[in-house]
């Protein structure tokens, strides 16, 4: 069975303005990920994981190139119709939870329905609550959590969405590598089990192994590794 590519850069390039010179932050670049797959995207800072990372989710415009996420073409697309592909396609993994720290663990999921408009799916919640081992920690706030229990409130949130890409940038950095493992093996489920594509950024090549492609990232050229 073919499986569906969720995302596509085509000959993508940015370059930055910086005192009076041009840097090539992200040299021409054609990447696919496809339906089922975890990819890593390994390699030093300032090489351009970032930029990659920004533009494959729309947060920013390539110099030159076309991104498609779902099939769609997002390119030439303004802010309200990139927000509404971001919103219902994408979901974004930081090395900070990015909690909202006033709201519990639940209501950061009811804050999504708010925001679309839907009727809260109990049942959806309750069933990534327990696949993440916090079904005891719905009521607590942020602020009441360990590091390893935020990271997974935090990925909740972004699953209960149903994004069809999940990009998450150093996903386990403030973590210990027993739950760095963890996280990674979670996301490895989420997305063959539910047919999404991750792609994670990260300077730990303990984690890569549990990865189905590994693509280094140097001086802003992006290369499979073998």
């Amino acid at each position: 069975m073919k499986r569906k590519v969720l995302l596509q850069l085509q000959d993508v390039t940015r370059t930055f303005s910086q005192g009076g010179d041009e840097i090539l932050a992200l040299k021409k670049t054609n990447f696919e990920a496809k339906a089922g797959e975890l990819i890593a995207i390994v390699g030093p800072s300032g090489s351009g994981k970032s930029t990659f990372l920004t533009i494959a989710g729309g947060l920013q415009t390539p110099t030159s190139g076309k991104v498609s996420i779902n099939g769609k073409e997002i390119t030439n697309m303004n802010n309200k119709q990139l927000s509404a592909v971001r919103f219902s396609n994408i979901g974004f993994i930081l090395q900070a939870s990015n909690l909202v720290p006033f709201l519990s663990v639940e209501k950061q999921l009811r804050l999504r329905d708010s925001v679309s408009r839907h009727r809260f799916n109990e049942r959806s919640a309750l069933a990534l609550f327990e696949e993440l081992g916090i079904q005891n920690l719905r009521k607590k706030f942020p602020g009441d959590l360990s590091g390893g229990e935020r990271q997974r409130a935090a990925i909740a949130k972004v699953l209960y969405g149903n994004p069809k890409v999940v990009l998450a940038d150093e996903p386990t950095a403030s973590l210990d590598t027993q739950k760095a493992y963890e996280v990674v093996e979670l996301l490895a489920r989420e997305t063959h089990g539910q047919n999404r594509t991750t792609i994670m950024v990260t300077h730990d090549e303990r984690l890569v192994e549990k990865c189905d492609k590994v693509y280094e990232m140097r001086d802003g050229v992006l290369a499979r590794r073998k």
